[in-house]
């Protein structure tokens, strides 16, 4: 009996990682890449609560090692677990935990617990200490030379524990067998959580033994309820394996315990919208292209090391530059019900691969500017902002728990599909669609809420008939977006 209750707490913990513990009546992280504090803060209570976002990822919140001209990667060369970035200091950031969530937004933070920084005699971190990363002296943590694996650098990723025991790009690998490194980072973890954050995205978990991680998550404390957190919760966790199917080291050697981001979801469907894959081959999408399971899975078009050719997928990759696509491939995301977490970029615009967030000439990150039209300035893309996704984003909660009924195509590069009478969307990338579908949403006009919004019971943009059981579908692959999108929310009048 001892035994089979073991096991099943086991089983319990692991499968607690999994839930990302969103408002029953949200979905969707959206990654505010490089932001401050208390913007964070600020755009969860004057967006995200109203346009129907779940949660937040935030960029490393440990001190950084400072690195000339401040390129984006400085953030993942960690010089201590003190909470002071150009982001802000530990006040301000659990300030804005607790804003967020006040409003129905978590946080998940981005953990760099995989190494340390790259080489260099001395360097000065965003708070003010000082490492001596050569001879692996970390003081502020503190860690030694004995906390790391032994000197090497990864060269072939077919070799697991060179994979897992060497330095990725001369980063100083810490050792997450010995004890002591376990406890210094569970303790940084549980500050985390007593925060108020609602799990972490943990990077360069492929680069970490599986069951060191296990051990650690599960040393990890339940979410903090002070701040609103369910009892008894444990925190969500979502790591970054990098594996496109063909790779020594394998997404499933992680799902067991936590969730992975699948790289793969990204790949395949920029593919697809660039053309190379037809729209109808998406009528089973999902584990059937080789994806990941639901619950095992955090989805996404594009993240911040792909958009810049890091990480996985190269010229597959769309962003916020192939813009029509790029939105196309979101609304899909979005639309589609299979994964339950999914997650948007959200981005500054950058012309080379190591450029920083805006700054000013002392290093100083930038605000984002709020437009009138509600866009973004000061060098911000914002994609999180634009109409065509956050609408997405309420099409997805709208339809959450509603499975595809009525796929239609025209067996090509033309798909359209019904949400179990709560949405419809079409989408073409090829020709025009101009055809009435079978549709058991409840008769009336509704809003194409890619077009324009539903605003105070009116329509911004095109609208929408059903009708006798059917949708009167008009879609120009010349338009904008090549999408259409309608839900029961967004419904102009019952009557035509």
């Amino acid at each position: 009996m001892f035994k089979l209750c073991a096991v099943l707490l086991v089983v319990g913990v692991a499968l607690g990682h999994k839930d990302a513990h969103f408002n029953i009546d949200r979905n969707t992280i959206v990654h505010l890449f490089e932001w401050k504090w208390n913007d964070i803060a600020d755009e969860c209570e004057r967006f995200l609560q109203h346009k129907g976002y779940a949660g937040v990822q935030v960029s490393p919140v440990s001190e950084n090692i400072i690195v000339a001209n401040r390129p984006w990667w400085e953030r993942y060369q960690p010089i201590s677990y003190q909470l002071n970035t150009r982001s802000g200091n530990e006040v301000e950031f659990g300030d804005m935990v607790r804003r967020c969530k006040a409003v129905g937004i978590n946080v998940y933070v981005d953990v760099v617990i995989n190494h340390m920084t790259g080489p260099g005699d001395k360097g000065t971190g965003t708070g003010g200490s000082l490492a001596f990363p050569d001879k692996k002296d970390f003081p502020a943590v503190p860690y030694s030379v004995y906390d790391f694996h032994d000197d090497c650098i990864i060269v072939d990723y077919n070799n697991p524990e060179e994979v897992r025991n060497c330095e990725l790009s001369k980063l100083k690998d810490l050792n997450q067998s010995t004890e002591y490194v376990r406890g210094k980072i569970v303790d940084f973890l549980n500050h985390l959580i007593e925060l108020g954050v609602a799990g972490f995205r943990v990077d360069a978990a492929k680069h970490m033994h599986p069951i060191d991680l296990e051990v650690m998550y599960n040393r990890v404390n339940n979410l903090n309820t002070d701040v609103g957190h369910p009892p008894s919760a444990r925190p969500y966790i979502f790591q970054e394996v990098i594996d496109l199917g063909n790779e020594a080291i394998s997404r499933e050697e992680y799902t067991s315990f936590a969730s992975v981001t699948e790289f793969k979801y990204g790949a395949e469907i920029g593919r697809v919208f660039r053309g190379y894959n037809q729209l109808k081959y998406l009528f089973n999408w999902g584990p059937q292209w080789g994806l990941l399971n639901d619950q095992d899975a955090v989805v996404f078009v594009d993240n911040h090391d792909n958009q810049r050719g890091h990480g996985a997928g190269g010229a597959d990759i769309l962003t916020y530059k192939n813009a029509k696509m790029y939105k196309q491939a979101i609304a899909f995301m979005l639309a589609h019900p299979y994964y339950h977490v999914t997650r948007i970029m959200s981005s500054f615009d950058f012309d080379n691969t190591d450029q920083g967030p805006p700054a000013d000439s002392n290093g100083n990150i930038i605000s984002p500017g709020i437009n009138a039209d509600g866009s973004c300035s000061n060098g911000w893309v914002c994609e999180h902002r634009w109409r065509q996704i956050y609408n997405m984003v309420k099409f997805r909660n709208v339809c959450k728990d509603r499975t595809i009924v009525k796929w239609w195509s025209n067996n090509a590069n033309q798909i359209a599909f019904e949400l179990e009478e709560a949405g419809f969307i079409a989408l073409t990338t090829s020709g025009n669609i101009n055809i009435s579908l079978p549709c058991s949403l409840p008769a009336g006009v509704y809003c194409d809420v890619i077009s324009g919004d539903y605003v105070n019971g009116a329509c911004t943009g095109k609208t929408v008939k059903v009708e006798n059981g059917l949708v009167n579908v008009n879609l120009a692959d010349n338009e904008d977006d090549g999408v259409l999108a309608i839900h029961i929310d967004a419904r102009l009048r019952s009557k035509l």
